[in-house]
C-alpha cells in the first residue's frame, strides 16, 4: 500500500479529527485550533508512524494527547468547558433523528455521559463506522455499537418525555 501524501491525509482525515476533538472540547474554535496542531505535529512526526494502526487512529491519538496537554496547560477539567451550539448537520442513522431539529438532538447528546456522548458524536457527526470508533477509543467494535444503542435509546426516551 502506498503512503498517502500529507495533502491527501489532511483531506481524508481532517474533518474526522475535527469531529473527534469537537466531541472532547465542545468548542468549534478550540477543536479547529487543535486539529491544525494535530496535523502540524503529524507532519513533523510522520517518520514515527509505523503503520501498526490506521492513519485515523494515529491522528486521533495525537489529537487526544494535544487535548490533554491543553487541559493541563490551562489547568482545566473537561467538565467545566461550556458547550457551544454546533451548527453541523447530523447524518442520522435512524429516521427518528432526521425529524428532529439538529440543535435539539445535539443538546440531548451533550447531556449524555461519557463515553456514550463521544460515541454518538463520532457516529452521527463524524460518520465513522463502529469499527473506527472502537479503534479510536481503544475498545472493540461491539463496545461502540452497545454504547451507541444506549445513547440512541436515552435520546428517544428524552424526546418522548418532551413531546
Amino acid at each position: 500500500m502506498k503512503m498517502e501524501t500529507v495533502e491527501e491525509i489532511y483531506q481524508n482525515y481532517s474533518q474526522r479529527v475535527y469531529v473527534f476533538l469537537l466531541s472532547k472540547t465542545n468548542s468549534h474554535e478550540l477543536a479547529e485550533e487543535l486539529t491544525q496542531e494535530t496535523f502540524f505535529y503529524a507532519v513533523n512526526a510522520i517518520d514515527k508512524f509505523k503503520g501498526n494502526s490506521s492513519v485515523l487512529t494515529w491522528l486521533c491519538g495525537i489529537a487526544k494527547n494535544l487535548w490533554l496537554k491543553y487541559l493541563r496547560d490551562n489547568k482545566l477539567n473537561a467538565d467545566i468547558l461550556d458547550f457551544e451550539n454546533v451548527s453541523q448537520t447530523i447524518s442520522a442513522e435512524d429516521e427518528v433523528f432526521i425529524q428532529w431539529e439538529n440543535t435539539e438532538v445535539l443538546k440531548l447528546i451533550h447531556r449524555l455521559d461519557e463515553p456514550i456522548r463521544e460515541v454518538m458524536y463520532l457516529r452521527l457527526i463524524g460518520e465513522l463506522s463502529f469499527y473506527q470508533i472502537g479503534e479510536i477509543m481503544g475498545k472493540k467494535e461491539n463496545w461502540a455499537r452497545v454504547n451507541f444503542y444506549r445513547g440512541k435509546k436515552r435520546i428517544i426516551e428524552e424526546m418522548n418525555k418532551n413531546e
